[in-house]
C-alpha cells in the first residue's frame, strides 16, 4: 500500500500506504468578511454524548464513537504532549473515506498552517502505526475555524454571548433544531437562550451536533489584532 502526503490540500508522491495528508489552516476573519473563506467540512453526529473527559484542568477531550473514538483516542496523547487540544475527529466517506482531525492550540495562538503540517505528520505516523482504517483514506487537519463546533463545554463557555446552532438526538419541548445564544455549559447540559427569549437547558448527551453561527460579533471577537510595527 502506498501513502499520499499532499502539503496544503495539494496531493503528493506516493510513499508505503496509501494515505493522503491535505493540510487546511482555518480562515481569518478579513477572508470571511470578502466571502472568500474556505470552510473546512464542519459536519458530523453524535459527538457530544458522554462521557467527557478532563485532563488535569485545562484539557478536555470530547466524547467520539467507534471508529472515530478508536482515532481520537490513539492520536490525542500525542497532539496534547505537542501542544494541541482535539476539537473533532471525524471520518467521511466509505470507499475512500476521509478522516478529519480539527484542533486548537493549547495556549490560544492563532492557528497556522505550520500547526497543521505538525499535526498531520505526528498524528499520520500514530495511525500508520494503529492502522485504524483497511485501504486507502485521506487524512485532513484543520483548525476548528470561526464557525466552529461546539463539542466540549469550553467551547461553549469560551463562545457564551454568540449565536449557536443546535441539532439535537432527540426533539425537546417539540423541537430537534435549536437556535439561539449560547449561555455556556458544565459535563452534562448545555444552555442555549432561544430566540424567542426562553432559556432551554440541553443535555449534551441529547446534542447531535453543534457550532457557532457566523455573524458580525463573532468575527470580530475572534480577529487577530493588527502588529504595530
Amino acid at each position: 500500500m502506498q501513502r499520499r502526503r499532499a502539503p496544503c490540500g495539494g496531493a503528493g508522491p506516493p510513499h508505503r500506504k496509501r494515505q493522503r495528508h491535505n493540510i487546511l489552516a482555518a480562515p481569518a476573519a478579513e477572508a470571511y468578511r470578502n466571502g472568500s473563506h474556505h470552510h473546512p467540512r464542519c459536519t458530523g453526529g453524535g459527538l457530544n454524548g458522554p462521557p467527557f473527559l478532563f485532563l488535569g484542568t485545562d484539557i478536555e477531550r470530547p466524547h467520539h464513537e467507534g471508529l472515530e473514538a478508536r482515532i481520537a483516542d490513539a492520536i490525542a496523547p500525542t497532539i496534547e504532549h505537542m501542544g494541541y487540544e482535539l476539537v473533532r475527529v471525524q471520518v467521511s466517506g466509505k470507499e475512500r473515506p476521509v478522516v478529519q482531525i480539527m484542533a486548537d492550540r493549547t495556549d490560544d495562538a492563532p492557528f497556522r498552517v505550520e500547526d497543521c503540517e505538525a499535526i498531520s505528520h505526528a498524528v499520520g505516523a500514530v495511525l500508520d502505526v494503529e492502522d485504524p482504517i483497511k485501504g486507502e483514506w485521506t487524512l485532513e487537519v484543520s483548525s476548528a475555524g470561526i464557525d466552529r463546533p461546539l463539542t466540549r463545554a469550553k467551547d461553549w463557555n469560551r463562545y457564551a454571548g454568540h449565536v449557536a446552532s443546535v441539532e439535537l438526538l432527540v426533539p425537546q419541548e417539540g423541537r430537534k433544531r435549536l437556535k439561539g445564544t449560547a449561555l455556556g455549559a458544565d459535563a452534562d447540559t448545555a444552555r442555549l437562550r432561544l430566540e424567542d427569549g426562553t432559556d432551554m437547558d440541553i443535555p449534551r448527551s441529547n446534542i447531535r451536533r453543534a457550532k457557532l453561527v457566523l455573524t458580525d460579533e463573532l468575527i470580530a471577537a475572534t480577529a487577530t489584532p493588527k502588529q504595530e510595527n
